[in-house]
């Protein structure tokens, strides 16, 4: 039981530092920048976002203020505050909240976009739309209506999508993320199981 335990530990630090280390690898944004007729690089990597001219020779001698590597420069300082959104808003709701750990401005700007957090919980609506409607009904945040039902969108997917479909014990849902579903949830899992 013990290393039951501890294998499904290991696996789930694994997956978190996967995601990270995707997260912080990517290469973020190429915009047009009008002055001096370059494009800056937004790029993401190692938990130092940084910006660098697209035109950077590293053989050049004189002093390139858009690069340093001694002092990187955080592309969300360098931008206004709806551009850092828009660029945050390309991230999944897991990599974005592994976003929102990497600096205070990141954290800020995150957590205070309500545009953020809707688009994500829209995602979840798609499948949870009962439970997500119900929540904003009674007055919930996005970001708060999207912690509530996350983890439930996620396993309804999976039984919705059948991948539960040969498990012909409990046994085989051991390590397997589980949630507490309603009545309703069970019966549209029910339906799509005799409609497959």
């Amino acid at each position: 039981m013990r290393a039951h335990n501890l294998k499904n530990t290991l696996r789930e630090t694994a997956g978190r530092r996967h995601r990270k280390n995707r997260l912080f690898q990517t290469v973020g944004v190429i915009m047009q920048h009008d002055s001096a007729r370059t494009m800056p690089v937004f790029v993401l990597c190692k938990g130092k976002p940084f910006l660098i001219s697209a035109h950077h020779n590293e053989d050049d001698d004189d002093d390139d203020d858009d690069y340093d590597e001694a002092n990187p420069h955080n592309f969300a300082e360098a931008l206004p505050e709806e551009m850092s959104v828009k660029i945050f808003g390309e991230l999944d709701a897991e990599s974005l909240c592994s976003a929102s750990r990497t600096c205070k401005l990141w954290h800020d700007i995150i957590e205070e976009s309500e545009q953020l957090w809707r688009s994500q919980c829209l995602l979840v609506r798609a499948v949870c739309q009962r439970e997500v409607d119900r929540d904003r009904i009674d007055g919930l945040s996005w970001k708060v209506t999207l912690v509530r039902n996350y983890s439930r969108s996620c396993v309804k997917r999976d039984w919705l999508r059948g991948r539960y479909s040969h498990v012909s014990s409990a046994e085989e849902l051991m390590g397997r993320k589980m949630v507490p579903l309603d009545a309703e949830t069970w019966g549209e899992i029910l339906q799509a199981e005799l409609d497959r």
